[in-house]
């Protein structure tokens, strides 16, 4: 597996096809042809912050899990000179996680790795560690449609 230098990987928003706010995972750390790492830091200005909790709520994770993902085939596609596509969170199984929030000042890594890919479908086995420990896990099945399914799905 080849593995970019962190120097040289292009910044989240980049491959993300999403807008403020709703990009939620705020850096690239490593990437190659069938993983992904990104960190995201908790923050007050995060969308789901929890003012009176002072967190996010763990179920976000799967967000956090999914757009990492996202990252991944935006980074893909950067690699090929493409723009990155939308994708489809299709379900999750078995998402697990050692705690109800993510506190203030924390910092999440998230780790993705492809474990099968068939025509767009694609299985991830995702996990979320905070200082080395892991705190949350989930297998998220995504879908990103070809140029030509995605156009047959929008004139439905």
């Amino acid at each position: 597996m080849t593995e970019i230098n962190a120097s040289s990987l292009p910044d989240i928003k980049d491959l993300v096809p999403h807008a403020a706010p709703m990009i939620l995972v705020d850096k690239l750390i490593s990437v190659d042809e069938q993983t992904i790492h990104t960190q995201v830091m908790i923050k007050t200005d995060e969308l789901f912050f929890n003012v009176e909790a002072q967190s996010v709520p763990g179920y976000v994770g799967i967000e956090y899990m999914a757009q990492s993902i996202a990252a991944w085939s935006g980074f893909q596609a950067w690699q090929k000179g493409q723009v990155p596509s939308v994708g489809f969170l299709l379900g999750s199984r078995r998402y697990q996680s050692e705690c109800s929030e993510f506190p203030l000042g924390e910092t999440l890594d998230i780790h993705a790795e492809q474990v099968m890919e068939n025509n767009g479908m694609a299985v991830f086995q995702c996990r979320i560690e905070i200082q080395g420990q892991e705190m949350a896990n989930a297998q998220l099945n995504a879908f990103v449609p070809s140029p030509e399914q995605l156009n047959a799905m929008q004139a439905q």
